[in-house]
C-alpha cells in the first residue's frame, strides 16, 4: 500500500485560494491513479477530481470544475489540489486517495486514503 499525508489546509476568506498537497510514500507513486475527495460535517464524502498516472488525463466534479486544478509531481511523490474562488460551501475535510488501477477515471475505486486536512472558508 501507499501511505498518504495531506497538508496545506487552513482558514481562508471567500474568494481566496489554497493549495493542498498530498505526500505519498511506501510504493511507486507513479503507479497510482490519484484523486481528491472532501467531506463536510454531516454529509457524505464527495469526489472532487482525479488524475491519471502521468497526469495526462483529469476528471472533475461539476461543483469544482473551473475552480480547482489537480496535478501531480511524480518526481516528488506529491499530489496537489489548487483551489481558487473558494466559497463557504467548500468548507470540509479534504482527502487524497490512491488506486493501483488504470482506466476510465470516473469508474476508478480508491483503496488508499490519507487522514485529511481541514479547509474552512469564511464569508
Amino acid at each position: 500500500q501507499v501511505q498518504l499525508v495531506e497538508s496545506g489546509g487552513g482558514m481562508v476568506q471567500a474568494g481566496g485560494s489554497l493549495r493542498l498537497s498530498c505526500a505519498a510514500s511506501g510504493r511507486t507513486f507513479s503507479a497510482y491513479t490519484m484523486a481528491w475527495f472532501r467531506q463536510a460535517p454531516g454529509k457524505e464524502r464527495d469526489f472532487l477530481a482525479a488524475l491519471s498516472l502521468t497526469g495526462g488525463s483529469t476528471y472533475y466534479a461539476d461543483s469544482v470544475k473551473g475552480r480547482f486544478t489537480i496535478s501531480r509531481d511524480n518526481a516528488k511523490n506529491t499530489l496537489y489540489l489548487q483551489m481558487k474562488s473558494l466559497k463557504p460551501e467548500d468548507t470540509a475535510v479534504y482527502y487524497c486517495a490512491a488506486a493501483r488501477a488504470v482506466g476510465y477515471l470516473p469508474h476508478i475505486t480508491y483503496d488508499n486514503w490519507g487522514q485529511g486536512t481541514q479547509v474552512t472558508v469564511s464569508s
